[in-house]
């Protein structure tokens, strides 16, 4: 898919989940939990805006940096790492909040378990990469 048919379709879920109370009604992910991330780009400084798969965890939201089995972690990822002040918009609710990643060791596993049980598509994940799927820990800025 070329960049601009993804910049397209990025723009045409978000109008489907805000015209539809923050959750899609038409195509793949029609009825599926999902938040829209505004980040820093961490080489521009630019607005970057990606959306994404999300599991709520009391009044945390927990993403992970899947990047669908890639060999690299998605750009977010590394904007994340370079400013974790960020946005995001949670069913049609926009809400400024802080990133930490927990790259490793047991919080991130337990992490990843959860998610995989909600969302059984990303237990294949693993298998396609070599690196440690980075999981994600937004919580609502003070």
């Amino acid at each position: 898919m070329a960049d601009n048919d993804r910049d397209a379709y990025t723009r045409d879920l978000i109008a489907d989940m805000r015209a539809h109370g923050g959750v899609p009604s038409t195509g793949y992910f029609a009825g599926r939990r999902l938040l829209i991330l505004t980040t820093k780009g961490a080489k521009t400084g630019e607005p970057r805006t990606a959306v994404l798969a999300y599991r709520p965890e009391g009044d945390r939201w927990v993403i992970a940096g899947s990047k669908g089995g890639a060999p690299t972690d998605p750009a977010w990822v590394s904007n994340l790492r370079a400013d974790p002040h960020v946005t995001i918009e949670v069913d049609n609710e926009v809400v400024p909040a802080t990133a930490t990643i927990e790259a490793e060791g047991e919080e991130r596993d337990r992490l990843w378990d959860a998610h995989v049980r909600e969302m059984p598509g990303f237990g294949e994940y693993p298998s396609k990469t070599d690196r440690i799927i980075p999981m994600i820990v937004l919580e609502r800025a003070a």
